[in-house]
């Protein structure tokens, strides 16, 4: 009981920080968008290189090496979560953070609808009723955008890949994204070393604490990944998924209070639309579950 509870406040502190990104970025600024992006690649894989040596992962690491299917895997992995981040970063220092949330509440969505596009899995009638749902509210979103919500579908679409990708290559959280930020870390340092060059790197152009700052965001980067990694050891899976909308909640509330952005009617319907279908979505992820459960109780007492 204990290491589940334990669990469950690991699981909140991830997403609590996950969903309090849209306070941090913005202190990166003057910096642009690409150089905080490659900044966070690069502190990212010199964070993970020290804990695969603290952790002693040394060996798991190998292995990736020596596959090379999971090494595929992990690179379009590493391809996707880079276009992830580097799209979360604009659309938050460009205050369009609620747009960001939105790509979060609707991945579990685009989520389910990968797995029958990609895998051939087949929905469940009211799986289907809240995918139509969802498609729903996008199109409700893009008549009040006056444009389709180009940041929230990469968003959903880019992190829905990676989890696919990460899912096959079934390798652990750290050396997996040791290897992830390894990939891309050489073209965030030509990126870096190009702008230092160009005079329009602004590294070290805005004193002490800007440095400090770009170099923790590979410790903002690891530190809730490790608490996620914590918490899916301890808690169960459905727990998980309810846990996954702390994050986009809390991005959706600071967009709206901190960051002032404006939520029209429309705006508010497209919302309204999402939650729903994630209700509809998540009611019957729980009653199929207590059914599937119910069903092998029955089968091992027989």
């Amino acid at each position: 009981m204990a290491d589940a509870r334990r669990g469950f406040l690991l699981g909140v502190a991830a997403y609590a920080m996950w969903g309090a990104f849209p306070l941090y970025w913005p202190l990166l600024e003057p910096s642009g968008p690409v150089e905080i992006l490659a900044h966070r690649i690069v502190w990212s894989l010199v964070i993970m290189a020290v804990l695969v040596v603290v952790m002693r992962r040394r060996s798991q690491l190998r292995d990736v090496l020596r596959s090379r299917r999971t090494t595929l895997l992990l690179v379009v992995a590493a391809v996707t979560i880079t276009s992830n981040w580097g799209t979360y970063i604009y659309g938050v220092v460009n205050d369009r953070v609620v747009e960001t949330s939105l790509g979060y509440f609707i991945n579990p969505l685009v989520t389910v609808l990968m797995g029958v596009l990609v895998l051939g899995e087949r929905l469940r009638p009211l799986q289907w009723w809240a995918l139509g749902l969802g498609f729903l509210a996008v199109v409700v979103l893009s008549i009040d955008y006056g444009r389709p919500p180009v940041i929230a579908l990469v968003l959903a679409f880019s992190f829905g890949t990676y989890g696919l990708a990460k899912k096959s290559a079934d390798v652990g959280a750290v050396e997996s994204l040791t290897f992830e930020t390894a990939v891309i870390a050489p073209f965030a340092v030509v990126w870096l070393l190009w702008l230092s060059s160009a005079g329009e790197a602004r590294f070290t152009d805005e004193g002490v604490g800007h440095v400090a700052l770009l170099v923790t965001s590979g410790l903002v980067t690891a530190v809730p990944l490790l608490c996620f990694g914590a918490a899916a050891t301890r808690v169960s899976m459905t727990t998980l998924g309810l846990l996954q909308y702390l994050a986009p909640m809390i991005q959706f509330v600071l967009g709206i209070t901190v960051v002032g952005e404006h939520m029209p009617p429309g705006r508010w319907a497209g919302f309204v639309l999402v939650w729903v279908a994630l209700a509809v979505f998540t009611v019957e992820a729980l009653q199929h579950r207590r059914r599937s459960l119910a069903l092998a109780a029955e089968a091992s007492a027989v």
